[in-house]
């Protein structure tokens, strides 16, 4: 099989062009008193357990003004390790296929005469033309075509790009978006850490077909596969993600988002996993009650940017 045409979710741009920072929008008059009410208490900024518990935090929880930080702190691109682990299988099998050609075009040849020759018998005008014909079929049930598997790695790095596309929006909004994640010391990967007003949730892209159930005992089902193993893979995330930032007074959560199957209404939750249809988990994540100021999401994601390394 020829390579194939660039995958237009290729073009997404990586996450690291743009330096960790934050930008500030401009000041309203309910902002600026916010501002000077923290400098008459510059003590709570000294260190780190300042900027933990700073005033923004306690504006965001009393409900007073704060100031709408946005937050850059994006480290690897989405979908990148999937990507690299389509285009590693389909090498190998690539390769296993051309070094089995010289056994296909045998077959292709042997196709073709044994066509021309059974047509000779009752067509002869048209020997030559079904020959030709069964020559390109027996081709084509050969041609190079990466398997299953191969594919699902595809299917998913899609997946993340476009979880990616639907979690962008939210840096306006004072939340700081990581995505594909190494694991320290294993070899899977966190495909999305979300830090914001709302707390840390760890965010895993999936792509099914059809619908997911959730039947009497709490189990979700994708067709007749039971998706426990996949969930408490997620959750297993979510505890390094809450190892590595090492952070006592934080839980990390966990969260699917599930691309191109329906989701059973509501918010489902199993094995301490919520599963929650994609282009819903914006609106999700923004609905949570707040816990953070700006202050300490910026802080967050500052330490989550020096603690994590790209997967690929």
């Amino acid at each position: 099989m020829a390579n194939p045409q660039p995958d237009p979710d290729d073009r997404w741009p990586a996450c690291d062009e743009q330096p960790p920072g934050v930008s500030i929008r401009p000041l309203h008059p309910g902002d600026l008193q916010a501002l000077l009410a923290h400098l008459h208490h510059p003590e709570q900024d000294d260190e780190d357990e300042g900027l933990v518990a700073g005033s923004g935090e306690r504006r965001a929880a009393t409900g007073g003004p704060v100031v709408a930080v946005r937050v850059r702190a994006s480290v690897g691109r989405p979908g990148a390790s999937a990507q690299a682990q389509y285009r590693r299988r389909r090498a190998v099998e690539r390769a296993r296929w051309t070094h089995g050609l010289p056994w296909r075009a045998g077959a292709v040849l042997a196709g073709g005469g044994a066509a021309r020759l059974l047509a000779a018998q009752f067509t002869p005008d048209l020997a030559g033309l079904l020959a030709v014909a069964a020559a390109a079929g027996v081709g084509w049930r050969l041609r190079f075509r990466s398997s299953a598997d191969t594919q699902a790695w595809r299917r998913g790095a899609t997946g993340e790009r476009r979880t990616a596309r639907l979690l962008g929006p939210l840096e306006r909004r004072g939340w700081a978006v990581l995505h594909d994640l190494a694991i320290p010391g294993s070899a899977a990967n966190i495909d999305h850490l979300v830090i914001g007003p709302g707390g840390v949730i760890v965010v895993d892209s999936k792509r099914y077909r059809g619908r997911l159930r959730l039947d009497r005992q709490g189990m979700v089902w994708h067709g007749r596969r039971l998706l426990v193993s996949a969930l408490r893979r997620v959750l297993w995330a979510a505890d390094q993600a809450d190892e590595v930032l090492a952070i006592a007074d934080i839980q990390v959560a966990a969260v699917v988002a599930v691309h191109g199957a329906s989701v059973p209404r509501g918010l489902p939750q199993a094995d301490g996993v919520t599963i929650v249809p994609a282009r819903r988990l914006p609106d999700l994540l923004q609905a949570l009650p707040p816990m953070f100021g700006p202050e300490r999401v910026a802080w967050l994601a500052d330490r989550a940017r020096l603690r994590f390394h790209p997967a690929a």
